[in-house]
């Protein structure tokens, strides 16, 4: 039935364009529908005028005021979070060294350690001016009854104490050479009765050395008969030690290993303070590069101790002196130079400077980088990373190790032989890639460098400084 309104005839019902697919033509729709989508509230931002007006509000100054604390409060939060994680990071602490850990040591015969014509004075500041911090002063013959006597080659005792007041200004230390002094082996008196010498003239000895103003002593492990008479010694060093000037013994090891009583008693007990190793092995005949280079490799995979010192030992053929000498300078613990160990003896008057500087080089470098003094030590063995275009079957393989502290690393490599030999870029893929050169044999290398370029040229031996970036590892 069909609702009509008089008056409006049109409403309450709709025309033919706006009827629902499906309704009877007789039938329309009751009532106005209301659109829901035209009731629902549009948002707009606000345009600068309103913006204006609402900002001098107090709910938009309320709301600034809580921005700007929520600002600050962040700002504190973030602050505080940064100094905790710097503060509980664990740091790298650089151990307190002592005098015999920081500088090489010099060994020599007495005679030369005075010019005849420049004087004590000169030497010594000549010595302290290449980086040395101690002098040894070897002995020749010495035994017990001529302990106390000053040799010949520094003449009067005068002389001597001119030796060691010239060296405390130069700021160099001297320490005596008794290796092989057996000083528990009965001796001839005036006489010629047999009579034994117990530790107590050795303490005398002892005494009168230290009170000319020497530092310490050297002397071997097989002269260690007696733990009791050795403690006895150390006694004796902490009575003239202070703490800016502790007077201390060294013992060098002449075997493979130390005796078991020199390991557990005196190493192990504190009672010498440095071992010094020998890192060729001493030897009836000149030793070629490939076993110069077996006795190396063995010598710094064997566990050392807390604080090593290596000396060369036995006889090193001329053209590998300089490389040796890098070897010792930039190895773990106290380096000990013997005179002649860094200038070759064929060389000419022009070469002499080039060794002389080499070491001078070393030394700044090891008292600069902290790396170098005392950081870890990775041996690198190349012995199945070479590959067979850069390393023949009778070809010596060259050796390398890694000194770091914190993040910073050194490379030391060193080619023995008389070949060249191009760095395998799979052996390199550990390290960073590129580096800085810090020295070498030749004196030459100078700048940046690339490891997966690097050729080392016939006995060669050279330092880097890694650059660690984004890509390395």
């Amino acid at each position: 039935m069909t609702l009509k309104v008089e008056g409006d005839p049109g409403y309450g019902s709709m025309s033919a364009g706006c009827r629902f697919t499906g309704l009877d033509d007789s039938e329309t729709v009751p009532l106005l529908i209301q659109d829901t989508e035209l009731s629902q509230h549009t948002w707009r931002p606000l345009n600068k005028e309103e913006l204006e007006k609402c900002a001098g509000g107090p709910g938009w100054k309320k709301f600034r005021s809580r921005l700007v604390l929520a600002f600050w409060v962040g700002w504190v939060i973030m602050l505080g979070s940064a100094i905790t994680v710097i503060v509980q990071t664990p740091r790298m602490v650089t151990p307190l060294l002592f005098w015999w850990q920081k500088d090489p040591f010099y060994r020599l015969q007495p005679e030369l350690a005075v010019d005849p014509e420049n004087g004590v004075s000169k030497q010594m500041s000549y010595l302290k001016s290449l980086g040395v911090g101690v002098l040894i002063l070897e002995g020749k013959e010495v035994s017990l009854p001529n302990l106390t006597q000053i040799g010949r080659g520094l003449g009067t005792l005068p002389q001597f104490r001119q030796l060691m007041t010239e060296s405390r200004k130069a700021g160099l230390r001297i320490m005596l050479d008794l290796c092989e002094m057996a000083p528990f082996e009965p001796v001839l008196s005036n006489d010629t009765e047999v009579r034994s010498v117990g530790s107590g003239y050795m303490q005398d000895s002892l005494r009168y050395w230290l009170e000319q103003g020497v530092s310490g002593f050297e002397f071997c492990d097989t002269d260690v008969t007696s733990v009791k008479a050795i403690m006895e010694w150390v006694v004796l060093m902490r009575e003239f030690s202070s703490q800016d000037d502790e007077r201390i013994l060294m013992v060098r090891q002449t075997g493979v290993t130390l005796p078991e009583v020199t390991m557990s008693n005196l190493v192990n007990g504190s009672l010498v303070k440095m071992v010094t190793k020998s890192l060729i092995p001493p030897s009836h005949h000149l030793l070629s590069a490939p076993e110069l280079a077996e006795a190396i490799e063995t010598n710094l995979q064997m566990p050392q101790e807390d604080w090593p010192s290596w000396t060369v030992g036995g006889e090193v053929p001329w053209e590998l002196q300089r490389t040796i000498l890098v070897l010792i300078m930039t190895l773990p613990g106290t380096p000990i130079i013997k005179y002649g160990d860094e200038i070759n003896p064929i060389q000419s008057l022009d070469e002499l400077g080039r060794p002389l500087a080499l070491f001078r080089s070393l030394s700044q470098s090891r008292a600069r980088e902290e790396a170098l003094r005392f950081g870890s030590f990775i041996f690198l063995p190349f012995n199945t990373t070479m590959s067979s275009s850069t390393l023949n079957a009778t070809a010596t393989p060259p050796l390398a190790f890694l000194r770091s502290w914190g993040c910073v690393q050194f490379l030391v490599v060193f080619n023995l032989g008389p070949e060249s030999h191009a760095i395998d870029p799979e052996w390199a893929r550990s390290l960073p890639d590129s580096g800085v050169f810090v020295t070498s044999t030749g004196l030459d290398r100078l700048g940046p460098v690339s490891l997966q370029s690097l050729e080392l040229q016939p006995h060669e031996a050279i330092v880097i400084k890694l650059i660690h970036t984004d890509n390395s590892s």
